[in-house]
C-alpha cells in the first residue's frame, strides 16, 4: 500500500524548510519508526521516521529542496520487499568516479571523518552529484569486499602539506587571483539569525546601559551547600539559576521591561518566559523556561541542562524555543568581559552576563579583592526610558548581591 510520507506540520513561526539528509534511498529497506530524512527550518531539524515497515519508492524532494508544511516529499510502499541498500549502480564495479565541485551532506562529512576518507573517492548519487551518508556506507563496504579498508586506502591521518583543502565538505576552486576561497550556502538557521540581528537594529531603538555586580556573596552561597543541592535535586547548583530569579523579581517591579510591541500598541505580559541563550553547533538559540517565576533554582537547573543537552544533540523542538518575554544570555562562558547584547524581538530587553573577572574594589574606604562581572542591559528607548532600565539593572544587582532577598521576594 502506497503512503505519502509528508513534511511534520510547522508552526505559524515557521514558514518552510530545507531536505538536509535523506538517510534513506529508494528501493532501500526501511524498518518502522526508523529515520529516513531531516528537515532543517530555521529554528531546529526535524527528524521524520517511517510510518511503517516497507520501501521508499519515490523521493519527491531531494537534499537541500525547499518544503513547506505538510508537503508530501516520498511516496513510501508498506510491506514491499526492499534491498538492504540502495538499488546497485554500475559504479560499484568500477573504482569510484570523483565528482569535481562535490558537496557531501552532514551526516556524511561526519562518517568520511571518522573513517578518514576523502571526499574525491565516494561517488555522490544525490542531486547534483550529492555525496550522502549511505554513498560513504556503500563506499566502505566496498572496499572491505576488496580486502581493504577505507582508511588504508584514504591518506594517512597526517595533515598534507599541500594549500588547505579546507573541509572534506566542499572542494576548493581558485578564484580570479589564483587564490583558494570557499562558498558555501547559509544554513536556514544562520539566515534566520541574520535576519533577525539585523531586524532588531532597524527597528527598535536600541540603547545599552551597564552596572558591575560583585558576585562573592553568590559564590560563597553556592561553595557552601552546592554538594548538598546536586545530591538533593541531583543537579548542579550554577549561577544561571541566581540570575532568572533575580531577572523574574526585577520583571515584576519594572512591567514594562517584561512588555513587547505590537504595531502602536504594548504588549504587557502577566508572565514571565525567561529565554536563556544556548550555543550550539547549528549556531546560538534561545530555548524558553515558560513561567519560571513559578519554578525552584533547581528546577530552572535541571532545565537549562536539559537545554544544553538537546541543542548539542539537535533535539531541541520549535516548542522549546518559541514564545518568551526577556532573554538572558552568557557571554562570560566564552572570556567575554563586556559586551553589548542585541534584543530578541519582539523582546525589548536583554540581560548580558559576562565573565567573573577579580579586581581590587575600594569596600568601605578599604581596598579589596573581589570577583566581579559586568552586566549589560540592552533596551528598546521606544519602551523603556533610561531611568526605568538603569533601575532595572541594579535591581537585579542588588538581589545579586544579597541572594537572601531573592528567597524573601524583596
Amino acid at each position: 500500500m502506497a503512503i505519502e510520507i509528508k513534511a511534520p506540520t510547522f508552526p505559524e513561526s515557521v514558514a518552510e524548510g530545507n531536505i538536509a539528509t535523506w538517510h534513506k534511498q529508494p528501493g532501500e529497506a526501511v524498518s518502522r519508526d526508523e529515520l529516513i530524512v531531516d528537515i532543517e527550518t530555521d529554528k531546529v531539524v526535524l527528524e521524520v521516521a517511517a510510518p511503517a515497515d516497507g520501501v521508499i519508492a519515490e523521493v519527491k524532494k531531494g537534499e537541500g529542496d525547499i518544503v513547506l508544511s505538510d508537503e508530501v516529499i516520498a511516496i513510501f510502499e508498506e510491506g514491499a520487499a526492499g534491498a538492504t541498500t540502495a538499488q546497485p549502480s554500475p559504479v560499484s564495479d568500477e573504482a569510484p568516479q570523483p565528482t569535481e565541485g562535490a558537496v557531501a551532506s552532514p551526516a556524511a562529512r561526519k562518517l568520511m571523518e571518522e573513517n578518514g576518507i576523502e571526499l574525491s573517492q565516494v561517488p555522490g548519487t544525490g542531486k547534483n552529484g550529492l555525496v550522502t551518508k549511505e554513498d560513504v556506507v556503500n563506499f566502505i563496504k566496498q572496499s572491505d569486499l576488496s580486502g581493504s579498508s577505507a582508511v588504508a586506502e584514504a591518506p594517512t591521518p597526517t595533515p598534507a602539506p599541500a594549500a588547505p583543502v579546507q573541509s572534506p565538505a566542499i572542494s576548493v576552486p581558485m578564484n580570479q587571483e589564483g587564490r583558494l576561497e570557499k562558498r558555501v550556502p547559509m544554513t536556514r538557521l544562520r539566515a534566520s539569525i541574520a535576519k533577525r540581528l539585523l531586524s532588531a537594529q532597524h527597528d527598535a531603538a536600541m540603547l545599552t546601559t551597564f552596572n558591575e555586580v560583585n558576585m562573592k556573596p553568590i559564590m560563597d552561597l553556592r561553595a557552601k551547600y552546592k554538594d548538598q543541592f546536586e545530591q538533593t535535586h541531583a543537579t548542579k547548583l550554577g549561577f544561571m539559576s541566581f540570575f532568572v530569579k533575580a531577572a523574574v523579581e526585577s520583571l515584576k517591579k519594572f512591567p514594562e521591561v517584561n512588555a513587547s510591541i505590537d504595531g502602536n500598541d504594548i504588549v504587557y505580559h502577566g508572565y514571565y518566559d525567561v529565554g536563556v541563550a544556548v550555543s550550539s553547533d547549528r549556531g546560538l538559540v534561545v530555548p524558553v523556561l515558560r513561567d519560571s517565576d513559578g519554578m525552584t533554582l533547581a528546577d530552572i537547573e535541571s532545565t537549562i541542562k536539559e537545554f544544553g543537552s538537546k541543542a548539542r544533540e539537535g533535539k531541541l523542538a520549535i516548542e522549546d524555543m518559541q514564545g518568551g518575554t526577556f532573554t538572558i544570555t552568557n557571554g562570560g562562558v566564552f572570556g567575554s568581559l563586556m559586551s553589548t547584547p542585541i534584543l530578541n524581538p519582539p523582546q525589548t530587553a536583554i540581560l548580558g552576563m559576562h565573565k567573573i573577572q577579580e579586581r581590587p574594589m575600594a569596600v568601605n574606604g578599604q581596598v579589596e579583592i573581589l570577583p566581579m562581572m559586568y552586566l549589560a542591559l540592552s533596551y528598546d528607548h521606544r519602551l523603556i526610558d533610561g531611568k526605568e532600565a538603569v533601575q532595572f539593572l541594579v535591581s537585579i544587582k542588588e538581589l545579586l548581591e544579597e541572594p537572601a532577598k531573592i528567597l524573601l521576594n524583596l
